[in-house]
């Protein structure tokens, strides 16, 4: 999905098409900082900080997570707002993906920001955020290849080559095979850039406080940035600099809409799923972030390197990403407080983002500040479902 979660577990409601044995896909794919450690109180971590525009009372974030309660067509429903309201104490709420279009879906019971009955749904979400004096930015998300004919109208998935995806698709009628994709014509580019100003036009309109671009997870700006799944030979492949062509365009559109000071762009230089790879991640990261120098908010970059979604890799890039951007750095991935709390104090990282402990655990930043244990998630209500696992969990009294 769109996070440091994907689908593995599902719950859903009785009615809801689903495919009866969970099994095959648990531990199909992992979720990072599903579990901490308490130690002291960590007074990095729960120190104020700027982000753009924004001051933040803590430098602990919520970081995307795919939930899959979206209704009716990409509907984020009345919970949803409940949801982001309990966990307004996060420095920074960064929502679950919003699809920018028809063409970006690619999964089922996932919101969407390319409708008006969207954004009256994503305005209560806003307003209830902010009535918790709460910070929130959407996420902007369009999968690219990692969809299917169930979501294009019959037609194929979109992507820079035609290079298939190794995957599943979950469609209403289960999981299905990811099919080989078509590669975009160079003139689709200008369409494609935008539906992501399309999307940023109507967080706008909906009262975020800003937008995050996703280009992390294997989805399109991903695979455009990668030699492993960009095998173009026009102006958006081959080089580092045509590879980072269409996410450096999306970012002109996008923050020539909010402002540099209210966008963000999220990034995953060793994600493997999907089929992704690239040569040399570590130049081709390291371009990208020196070419957003001075031209967002902040970086948000995610590596698995410890935790249930442990690779191979054993030293961080984020702090050489951090310095290639000269701004604002969001780190993720297997990070508990006091490891956080380090990066912060040795100079790594800014934030730091958490995934599946905010599920449980809404008012995370203060149970860090009281070294409370933490409260474990319930695995199969966290794709899908309604209220239960989703706004039942409790604060600390």
């Amino acid at each position: 999905m769109t996070e440091d979660c994907h689908w593995g577990h599902l719950s859903t409601e009785p009615a809801a098409p689903i495919l009866q044995d969970r099994s095959r896909f648990s531990g199909q794919h992992s979720c990072s900082d599903q579990r901490m450690e308490m130690g002291e109180t960590m007074q990095n971590l729960l120190s104020g900080a700027r982000i753009g525009a924004l001051e933040l009372p803590n430098r602990v974030v919520m970081a995307p997570m795919t939930r899959a309660r979206a209704i009716g067509d990409g509907i984020a429903p009345p919970s949803t707002a409940i949801y982001y309201a309990q966990r307004a104490s996060a420095g920074l709420i960064v929502t679950e993906g919003a699809q920018i279009s028809h063409q970006a879906r690619g999964s089922v019971w996932t919101p969407g920001i390319h409708l008006p009955e969207q954004v009256a749904a994503w305005q209560a979400v806003t307003a209830a955020v902010h009535e918790a004096g709460g910070r929130i930015f959407l996420q902007l998300w369009h999968v690219g290849r990692v969809s299917h004919q169930d979501f294009q109208d019959g037609g194929l998935p979109i992507a820079p080559s035609t290079i298939p995806a190794a995957g599943e698709a979950f469609t209403a009628e289960g999981f299905k095979p990811l099919p080989a994709p078509r590669a975009l014509d160079i003139g689709e580019m200008p369409g494609v850039v935008e539906q992501y100003a399309h999307g940023a036009r109507l967080a706008l309109m909906a009262g975020f406080d800003g937008v995050e671009i996703h280009g992390a997870n294997g989805y399109l700006l991903d695979q455009f940035l990668r030699d492993g799944s960009n095998r173009r030979g026009d102006a958006y492949g081959g080089s580092q600099a045509g590879r980072a062509r269409l996410p450096l365009e999306v970012v002109e559109a996008v923050t020539g809409i909010w402002g540099a000071d209210r966008v963000g762009y999220r990034m995953s230089p060793w994600f493997s799923m999907y089929s992704m790879s690239d040569s040399d991640p570590v130049a081709t990261f390291g371009y990208l972030a020196k070419a957003l120098s001075g031209k967002l908010a902040y970086i948000h970059v995610v590596e698995p390197v410890a935790g249930p979604a442990e690779t191979t890799v054993v030293k961080r890039l984020t702090p050489a990403l951090r310095e290639a951007f000269g701004g604002i750095t969001i780190a993720n991935g297997g990070y508990d407080a006091a490891s956080a709390d380090h990066a912060i104090a040795s100079g790594h990282t800014d934030l730091v983002s958490f995934g599946v402990p905010f599920i449980a655990n809404p008012d995370l930043p203060a149970r860090f500040a009281r070294s409370a244990p933490l409260a474990e998630p319930d695995q199969p209500s966290i794709y899908g479902g309604g209220e239960a696992g989703y706004i039942d969990y409790p604060a600390l009294a």
